[in-house]
C-alpha cells in the first residue's frame, strides 16, 4: 500500500489551471496515473492530442469539454471518458473547477500541427 500526498515537487502551474500530480509510476503506481487539477473561472486548456483514454471527475464546478470538434458540458458528480487520439480542450464555465483525473500510465501529449509528443509532467 502507498498513500501519496500532494507535493510541490509534483505541481505543475500554468497561467490557467495547477495541476496536482497524485498516483504515477514515480509514486508506486505502474499502470495508472491521477491527478487533480484546479481552474480559474474562465480558464482554459490548449488544443492538444493524449495517446491514452483519460477519464475526468469534476469534484467542484463545472467545465465544458470539446472533444473531436463535439463539445458537452459536465459538472461535479459525473465521469467524462476522453477516447485516446481525440483532439480536446476543456475550459471552465463561470466559476472555478476542481477535477480528479485517471488514465494508463505512459501517456503523450502533442499539439495538433506540431512534431513530436512529450510526457504529461505530472503523470509519470
Amino acid at each position: 500500500m502507498n498513500i501519496i500526498n500532494p507535493s510541490e515537487d509534483r505541481t505543475i502551474k500554468t497561467a490557467s489551471a495547477v495541476m496536482y500530480g497524485l498516483a504515477a509510476p514515480s509514486q508506486g503506481s505502474e499502470q495508472v496515473a491521477t491527478w487533480k487539477v484546479s481552474v480559474i473561472d474562465g480558464g482554459e486548456s490548449p488544443v492538444h492530442v493524449i495517446d491514452k483514454d483519460q477519464i475526468w471527475m469534476p469534484i467542484a464546478g463545472s467545465f465544458e469539454f470539446t472533444v473531436d470538434g463535439e463539445t458537452e458540458q459536465i459538472s461535479a458528480g459525473q465521469a467524462l471518458v476522453v477516447p485516446a487520439g481525440s483532439v480536446r480542450q476543456f475550459r471552465s464555465t463561470g466559476q472555478p473547477l476542481e477535477a480528479l483525473v485517471a488514465m494508463q500510465a505512459g501517456a503523450l501529449v502533442s499539439i495538433p500541427g506540431t512534431e513530436g509528443a512529450n510526457p504529461i509532467p505530472w503523470a509519470v
